[in-house]
């Protein structure tokens, strides 16, 4: 990667591994325990480092951050996306619970009727989609971006996955946020021998941003799972393994969940 493809540092990295590091003058000989200082520079260090790694404060590498504006009083992430028609949603992801464990031990079931903003894209012939045109599958929504090594790790494993049970009912939609070479996340899904995942693209991070004002753009990788209608079903931030058998439970437990019934003849 590039110099320019690295994620950025935070805030928090620089004041954790910065001067401050240092302990003033006036601490030096007050009697503070050694190791009390070094178990304090210890957590410093691995917290600026899962900040720096995922990039849970901002958008890191070579896409812009969102643009935040205070306001008195602002509505709160979560009643911005409240819809009752998803509460079904809700008691169907009930089911995902026991499935909860291993390499997704970090997904969270939803727990609120939560309908997902418009979200926009494009295809790999430049053409807009929005995620209201999957209606009527199952989507398992993932951002990602080439300079972000936790998702360049996972995009064989949702390959895979997108192989196995991809269809009329299901589609793994791996949308990349990618700002400046539009070649490169091409090139790098051709290089891992990626065969199954259509390239979507959102060079100007708009899906990231849209997300990230209720509640569900925390850094990348970030994945959804969506019922047919558009409700959020689950959210993971971070990395997970969505290629063995604990994914494929979670999807086809997805796709039982609200199934359309088969005509009676």
């Amino acid at each position: 990667m590039t110099e320019a493809d690295q994620p950025r540092a935070t805030e928090t990295d620089e004041t954790a591994t910065g001067p401050a590091a240092t302990p003033p003058k006036g601490a030096r000989g007050s009697g503070m325990p050694t190791v009390a200082i070094v178990a304090l520079a210890t957590l410093a260090g691995a917290v600026a480092g899962a900040l720096a790694l995922y990039g849970m404060n901002r958008l890191p590498g070579n896409a812009q951050a969102p643009q935040v504006t205070s306001a008195p009083a602002a509505e709160p992430a979560s009643s911005k996306v409240a819809d009752a028609a998803c509460q079904g949603t809700v008691e169907r992801a009930r089911a995902f619970v026991p499935l909860v464990k291993g390499g997704l031990a970090a997904f969270a079931p939803a727990t609120e009727p939560r309908r997902l903003p418009p979200l926009a894209f494009t295809d790999g012939t430049g053409k807009e989609v929005m995620l209201a045109d999957f209606k009527g599958r199952v989507v398992l929504l993932n951002l990602w971006a080439t300079w972000c090594v936790p998702c360049r790790k996972e995009m064989p494993d949702l390959d895979r996955l997108q192989a196995t049970l991809g269809g009329p009912d299901f589609e793994v939609v791996a949308v990349n946020l990618d700002t400046r070479d539009p070649e490169k996340p091409r090139a790098f899904l051709n290089e891992i021998g990626v065969k199954s995942l259509a390239f979507y693209a959102d060079p100007a991070t708009k899906t990231f941003q849209a997300l990230r004002g209720v509640g569900r753009g925390f850094g990348l990788p970030t994945t959804l799972i969506v019922d047919r209608d558009g409700c959020e079903m689950g959210f993971l931030a971070g990395p997970a393994e969505w290629g063995g058998a604990e994914a494929e439970a979670l999807v086809r437990a997805a796709l039982a969940t609200g199934a359309v019934p088969s005509p009676v003849r």
